[in-house]
């Protein structure tokens, strides 16, 4: 039932359609399973790498530390649309999500998008002190600080998701309910308020502008300085080695930003077209960041064989005589 606002002729809508992805209603069975492979690999992967990161004994620097972290905001960021999008694949009531629901997703999805920009600010950070400053290293990046530079990205991804789902909800949605995108993100529901949303396009494009934009130049400044550092790198093999180790948080950095720049710059450009930049670094990016740590980390490659061969010797142990 719709709940009643102070205005006797508006409603505020009880649940919201999400309309999904373009061209995906033809091959909806074909589509489906496309998604539940990628959902399942990157959950069976993240999660990998997380459970390897905090078995091994060789894994303790702070760079895996926070790839644990960056694994499991993966895993959850994934969880948070792709299952939707799954159910509303399968069933038209898949596709509807309650008021509360929308809100919490929305919640949700900023939340974890938000702390994982500023962790891989933070990872750039602890790049730059283990290649510029590596006799100050251990002092700086001590146990205590790891812990401390991780809880920030998530007590600051907390706030600021917050400030804007409570901005988002706090107006009146009286009308239409069909959000012409494949989940509750703020541009595609603004669309649908009953009221003027320029304050908080204008709050979205400056805070979300802001955080992006000052994690994006912190992450530069510290590649500069790193890459300053390696060129003085007198062997060949000395500058490779320390390259690889930054390429995969490079790569990962890339395929994270630009297609959020897509879509929070041109707020009302959202729609079901609009998609596919969405698609990409909530569903693709996080199937892709195992692949691209496992293969540029020769550590954490020996460490998976480690816990799979430690897995299979096990269960052979396990498995009773002939």
């Amino acid at each position: 039932m719709p709940m009643e606002t102070e205005n006797p002729n508006q409603t505020m809508v009880s649940h919201f359609f999400l309309e999904g992805l373009m061209y995906t209603a033809e091959h909806s069975s074909l589509f489906f399973l496309l998604f539940l492979l990628i959902y399942t690999i990157t959950v069976t992967g993240n999660l990998l790498i997380l459970i390897t990161v905090g078995s091994d004994p060789h894994l303790r620097s702070p760079m895996y530390h926070f790839l644990g972290h960056l694994s499991f905001l993966d895993a959850c960021l994934s969880t948070v649309t792709v299952p939707k999008v799954m159910a509303g694949l399968l069933t038209l009531d898949g596709k509807v999500i309650s008021f509360e629901g929308c809100a919490i997703q929305l919640y949700c999805f900023h939340f974890l998008a938000s702390t994982e920009c500023f962790l891989y600010t933070v990872m750039a950070y602890d790049r730059y002190l283990a290649i510029c400053q590596p006799l100050h290293y251990p002092v700086a990046m001590n146990r205590r600080m790891c812990a401390g530079l991780a809880g920030i990205t998530w007590a600051t991804g907390a706030v600021h998701s917050a400030i804007h789902t409570s901005l988002t909800f706090h107006l009146l949605y009286c009308g239409p309910h069909h959000i012409a995108y494949f989940f509750c993100d703020i541009p595609p529901v603004l669309k649908l308020a009953c009221a003027d949303t320029s304050v908080n396009e204008l709050v979205m494009l400056a805070s979300i502008g802001i955080v992006a934009a000052g994690c994006l130049i912190l992450i530069i400044v510290s590649y500069v300085f790193i890459v300053a550092a390696v060129l003085r790198i007198r062997t060949a093999e000395g500058r490779r080695r320390v390259f690889s180790t930054c390429t995969a948080h490079l790569t990962v950095v890339l395929l994270y930003y630009v297609p959020p720049v897509c879509i929070y710059l041109q707020p009302r450009a959202s729609g079901a077209g609009a998609g596919a930049p969405a698609v990409f670094y909530t569903v693709v990016t996080p199937m892709l960041n195992p692949f691209i740590y496992t293969l540029r980390n020769k550590e954490v490659k020996r460490a998976l064989r480690r816990l799979l061969c430690h897995g299979s010797r096990e269960s052979q142990a396990g498995s009773p005589p002939p």
